[in-house]
């Protein structure tokens, strides 16, 4: 008999479940709001069911709880660090997040953001699920179209190849427990939200070219994830 599992949780194996990344938009009265979000999934197909895990410290389970409604856009393979960091790791409480975003309002009056969006769809709320940290909202889909045919933006993409990071909120947040490889070149970390400047791998979203020392970028040089300034960057010591 295997015991391959027994009195084992190793949490890493979590993130190979399969996500996608969407923006969740949701009102109340008439204030609006929307965050990123990766854990969204179909339920039933008759009628057409899903479901969004958002945590209860944002501001967006606010919304959607007063609501009762929210909206889904599928984020596409292309779209910009910067367009997930001022939706992802900013408040709506401190700023108006969808200021210069191109969005519309839904039958519910929700907002359906449509920058670097693939497909929408508007959900009203049936039933929440109370998960400790988060809410589970389950809800019907009263509206759906597809605005363009370009690839998904998966969970692994965004982590793997644009080398974004996690917003603590986040249902798949993990902390890191291992120390980064030895390097030559140091990095540095984004006290704001994480991200990571890797030398070795540069930021060719904003220019710079791999092999690029973090002391050599510009004084202007900002975090393409949420847009802090350089000075907020601290040195990871041992690497």
């Amino acid at each position: 008999m295997s015991t391959v599992g027994k009195d084992l949780l190793n949490i890493q194996a979590l993130s190979k479940l399969g996500y996608g990344m969407y923006i969740i938009g949701s009102r109340k009265g008439d204030r609006l709001n929307a965050q990123v979000a990766n854990t969204l999934f179909q339920i039933t197909s008759q009628p057409p069911t899903v479901a969004v895990s958002i945590n209860k410290s944002n501001l967006t389970h606010e919304f959607i709880h007063e609501s009762g409604v929210f909206t889904a856009s599928t984020l596409c393979q292309d779209t910009p660090l910067s367009f997930i960091g001022r939706l992802g790791f900013k408040s709506g409480k401190e700023t108006n997040k969808l200021e210069e975003i191109n969005y519309r309002l839904g039958e519910t009056g929700a907002p359906i953001v449509l920058d670097n969006a693939t497909s929408f769809m508007e959900v009203r709320v049936v039933k929440e699920i109370d998960m400790g940290t988060h809410t589970i909202f389950v809800g019907e889909v009263i509206a759906a179209d597809v605005v363009s045919e370009e690839a998904c933006l998966t969970y692994s993409y965004y982590q793997q190849v644009k080398r974004g990071t996690t917003p603590k909120t986040a249902p798949s947040y993990v902390m890191e427990k291992k120390e980064a490889p030895p390097v030559k070149l140091a990095k540095y970390r984004c006290s704001v939200c994480g991200y990571i400047y890797d030398p070795e791998l540069g930021d060719p979203e904003s220019g710079i070219k791999p092999g690029t020392p973090f002391e050599q970028l510009s004084d202007d040089w900002t975090c393409p994830i949420c847009g802090a300034t350089k000075a907020d960057f601290e040195k990871l010591e041992d690497q």
